[in-house]
């Protein structure tokens, strides 16, 4: 078993900010841990020789991990695939633009499944070497458990961002759809594709959400803080909880108990049966996608690619129109059930996997509690602090109406500290 000690981004900022660090201290320290630990998790494709390191900035001085599935101008692009190696593109994609802009140094690129599907990278967990950190987003997810950087940007097509972090035992945060640009990474279905963000805790990455984009998300502190009483917390329960393990179905009565004695209104409620119908269209749609983003890719390098990435593609390929079309319209009832149940409850509960992480690297795990989320293009967040017998991470997923993501972390935040009391 491997504890580490992680970086906090918002204690980072507070350090820079009264005079305590600067921005070259802050990166040589995270140049240092990538050098002393990554070659045992394995968690970066690339680590930049001479990263820029920004004097000015929101995020001057943040170090931060670039899923190898975005493109980058100065350093090798590979979206994880054999294909690809070596490939560098002459400009940044626009949520990496962004941060560079903000700021930030790009400290390298974070390891990928092969086009951010299911073939497992060389990466391990962080807190047991012998279990998978989950995918896609695996090595954004890895570095930041080990301390190695404060914050990771990564994408969830299905459960790549929220599984992974669950994992690894740290927050990961996929925003509402579209909220960061996607212009510029690797797509495999372009119309589920979402950038998420990886930090220690919640209110790190609400700060590196606010900081990165200019928005309000930051957490509020002190009499701003979130109200619980006036927050309607639903106990998710859907038809994907028998596949749950018994020591995550017990952590998530664990965390509405714990919800109910912070204070937040908590109660049960059922699945929808249009949302039901609508996670069962995720395949379709995801591999129709697939089948026409990357049929130029199968066409060129099929003898590069992987057996489970070409029968995907094909299959997807052989999906006809009528039958995408069948499933975008259950996925658009499914919406409209989503909005409808968020007039009942602010906030929804559910596990973010279906127990601890898997023990193998051949596996990246289930995202049979993410689809939906990624699907309705809701903003969701794991929530760390839990944990199995066996001392493996357990992740608490939680879920707002879609363009509510202040609330959604404001309410985070208020429930990982008490998880972790």
């Amino acid at each position: 078993m491997e504890i580490n000690r992680m970086m906090s981004l918002a204690a980072l900022v507070k350090a820079r900010d009264a005079g305590k660090a600067n921005p070259e201290l802050m990166v040589a320290l995270c140049r240092d841990a990538i050098a002393r630990k990554d070659d045992r998790i394995k968690a970066f494709a690339h680590v930049a020789d001479s990263p820029s390191i920004q004097s000015d900035g929101p995020l001057a001085g943040i170090a931060i991990g670039i899923k190898d599935i975005f493109d980058t101008f100065d350093q090798p692009t590979s979206y994880g695939s054999l294909a690809y190696e070596g490939y560098q593109p002459r400009v940044d994609a626009a949520i990496v633009d962004l941060a560079r802009r903000q700021g930030a140094t790009i400290i390298g690129k974070t390891a990928t499944t092969e086009f951010a599907y299911f073939k497992p990278a060389e990466t391990v967990n962080p807190h047991n070497h012998a279990h998978t950190p989950g995918g896609s987003s695996s090595g954004s997810a890895a570095a930041v458990a080990a301390g190695m950087i404060p914050a990771a940007i990564g994408t969830q097509t299905g459960g790549s961002v929220v599984r992974p972090a669950a994992f690894c035992a740290v927050t990961g945060y996929k925003p509402s759809y579209r909220m960061l640009q996607a212009t510029g990474m690797k797509h495999f279905a372009p119309s589920l594709d979402t950038v998420g963000l990886f930090a220690a805790g919640v209110e790190d990455v609400a700060l590196l959400a606010a900081l990165l984009t200019g928005r309000d998300l930051a957490v509020p502190a002190g009499e701003h803080e979130i109200d619980p009483a006036g927050i309607r917390v639903g106990l998710y329960r859907c038809g994907q909880l028998e596949g749950a393990d018994e020591a995550m179905r017990d952590a998530l009565t664990r965390a509405a108990d714990l919800a109910a004695n912070a204070g937040f209104d908590v109660g049960e409620i059922g699945e929808p049966e249009a949302m039901a119908h609508a996670r069962d269209a995720h395949a379709t749609i995801q591999d129709h996608e697939a089948g026409l983003s990357c049929g130029p890719d199968l066409a060129r390098f099929r003898d590069q690619l992987s057996p489970v990435l070409i029968q995907t593609i094909e299959r997807g390929q052989a999906i006809v129109p009528a039958d995408y079309d069948a499933a975008r319209r259950l996925v658009k009832r499914g919406r409209g059930a989503t909005r409808a149940l968020f007039g009942e409850v602010d906030i929804l509960l559910t596990p973010s996997a279906p127990g601890a992480a898997p023990l193998g690297l051949q596996t990246t795990g289930d995202p049979r509690f993410n689809k939906l989320w990624t699907l309705m293009g809701t903003p969701t967040i794991n929530i760390p602090g839990l944990s199995d017998g066996a001392g493996m991470p357990l992740g608490i997923q939680a879920i707002a109406r879609f363009g509510q993501d202040k609330r959604l972390l404001g309410v985070a935040a208020r429930l990982e500290k008490a998880f972790r009391t």
